[in-house]
């Protein structure tokens, strides 16, 4: 039989070994224990991305929107400004053609004082040639 020294020995061992267990479960409880808080970090760093991803996609859609807007905007305002022009250059035209009309004919007109002028000097020329010569006879300077 089995004395109580060797009963309070194995007692001993078993709780020796029990209490090993159980620092090795508190250890492996504070282990998990960290884990579960570093998870929770990093899905705290996740979601806050996907957040701000989500945010920034938000917008994304709206300055494409109001850039779609604006550029319908430009465009109806460049197809008015064109009609605008053109009925401008319409209505202009008639007067623009009457101020060339103009234009030539006064061309020709100072072709034709130019023209005039030219012969007039000449035939003052020619004549002032001969009225010496009469003045310098009647003169008598030679």
């Amino acid at each position: 039989m089995t004395s109580n020294d060797d009963i309070l020995r194995a007692l001993g061992r078993v709780e020796g070994r029990l209490t090993g267990i159980e620092d090795n479960v508190a250890l492996l409880r504070r282990e998990v224990s960290d884990e579960k808080t570093n998870a929770h970090d990093s899905r705290a760093v996740i979601h806050a991305r996907l957040d701000e991803q989500a945010r920034q996609i938000a917008h994304l859609d709206t300055s494409v929107a109001i850039s779609g807007g604006a550029d319908a905007q430009i465009r109806q305002e460049i197809r008015s400004l064109k009609e605008t022009v053109e009925k401008n250059q319409e209505m202009v035209a008639p007067a623009l053609e009457d101020w060339k009309r103009m234009k030539s004919i006064g061309y020709g007109i100072s072709g034709l004082i130019a023209f005039a002028g030219l012969t007039i000097g000449g035939i003052i020329a020619y004549v002032s040639d001969g009225a010496v010569a009469a003045l310098r006879h009647w003169l008598k300077i030679n």
